[in-house]
């Protein structure tokens, strides 16, 4: 009888601890110190997603596209905007393309990498948005998730079965 009790007992224990074992790759929004998982996107190496957010003084959009490294970190590969403006790059560094394009201002070939994004949702303006997918073709604001003025750190990371049921998943 004993026996039975310690084997039912480790396997919960087994059981339980599968709940806590990283295994999932994705784009996690935290808030706070500690960090509070609030939500996430499942991605994979490679995977590109963009945040679009509009411009407080031109109110115009500004497209960031980004890709998820093989070293879990977010590497920026091209910006896109209308208009010349406080806090808007004005040439290209380095190894990087400036190319205006269809009445738009593009930096391709950016290889910026990043372990975190730091981010406020747009409080004024609050328009920023997620896009992803091969065609892009997923999009949802920032907005349905987040409040308004809301700081968010942004990375790729591995999460468990438990975090994600933690975590609210993004989806259109």
């Amino acid at each position: 009888m004993k026996k039975r009790i310690w084997i039912v007992l480790i396997s919960i224990i087994l059981v339980m601890s599968l709940f806590h074992i990283p295994f999932s790759k994705a784009l996690v929004f935290y808030q706070g110190q500690p960090q509070k998982l609030l939500a996430y996107l499942p991605l994979q190496d490679g995977d590109t997603f963009q945040i679009i957010f509009t411009h407080s003084i031109h109110l115009s959009d500004v497209v960031e596209k980004y890709r998820v490294t093989t070293e879990d970190e977010i590497q920026q590969y091209e910006m896109v905007y209308e208009q010349y403006g406080i806090g808007m790059p004005s040439n290209a560094e380095n190894e990087e393309v400036f190319v205006y394009e269809n009445g738009k201002y593009h930096i391709k070939n950016m290889h910026r990498v990043f372990p975190v994004i730091k981010l406020r949702n747009g409080k004024t303006v609050s328009k920023h948005r997620l896009i992803w997918g091969e065609n892009a073709e997923h999009q949802v604001f920032f907005n349905d998730y987040f409040s308004p003025g809301e700081y968010l750190t942004i990375q790729v990371s591995h999460l468990s079965l438990w975090e994600r049921w933690k975590g609210v998943k993004i989806h259109d």
